[in-house]
């Protein structure tokens, strides 16, 4: 491997990463970049965990996806332990899915079916927050090659920041959003009904609360309709 240029690959990724607009592109550029910059790998996707349910996003291929799902339903899998993990090990990989494996027993060969030969996933994580795993596949078994491994976790933790800042810009924008359609709602309900701003905030909080719906969705719904009925 060229290190000079693959280090200079690295670092154009990095700001390419924290220059997207959404968590969304941010993600697809995480994802693309691993078919890019890490040898071997021909999908990629990120596994992020609700409990024990999996969420797949940023796919490359269907591959990706068939993957998630049946580590979902064995429970089982270097990705799925790899989103699970709190401590310890990071990365982990399959060299040769056409053998047994005694780690994964249940997913290996299912997985083999799937038209994996090998896999690596790794932990998304920063020191504040797990954020589910990078997970990079190769159709070939023995794929991949220990340059291979450490560009997975460079590229990896270079995602992690920037999936963490977009994620952290995309909640503060919500916010704000949310605020401003409240805003907006308790003028309404302030010019139709004389209510003075607290007495307007009340009569969101009260039907929010009687109606058990989200105040931004009750706010949402006098700004479309211009009342709560």
């Amino acid at each position: 491997m060229d290190w000079a240029r693959f280090a200079q690959q690295m670092a154009s990724m990095a700001r390419e990463l924290l220059a997207q607009d959404t968590v969304g592109t941010t993600l697809e550029r995480i994802t693309g970049s691993a078919l890019e910059q890490v040898e071997g790998c021909d999908a990629a996707g990120i596994l992020v965990l609700h409990g024990t349910e999996v969420q797949t996003l940023a796919a490359t291929h269907q591959l990706v996806t068939d993957s998630d799902r049946l580590q979902e339903h064995l429970h089982e899998g270097p990705c799925f332990e790899a989103a699970l993990t709190k401590v310890g090990e990071r990365v982990f990989r399959i060299s040769d899915l056409t053998r047994e494996q005694p780690r994964w027993p249940s997913f290996a060969p299912q997985a083999h079916k799937l038209g994996i030969g090998s896999m690596m996933g790794f932990l998304l994580y920063t020191e504040d927050e797990d954020l589910g795993a990078l997970n990079i596949y190769s159709h070939r078994p023995g794929a991949f090659t220990e340059a291979s491994e450490l560009a997975g976790w460079l590229l990896a933790s270079h995602a992690a920041v920037a999936f963490s800042s977009a994620r952290t810009h995309a909640q503060m924008e919500h916010a704000v959003a949310t605020r401003h359609t409240i805003g907006e709602a308790m003028g309404i309900l302030m010019g139709s009904h004389d209510l003075t701003e607290q007495q307007a905030f009340d009569v969101l909080r009260r039907y929010s609360q009687e109606n058990n719906i989200k105040l931004r969705d009750v706010a949402r719904q006098i700004c479309e309709h211009g009342s709560l009925t």
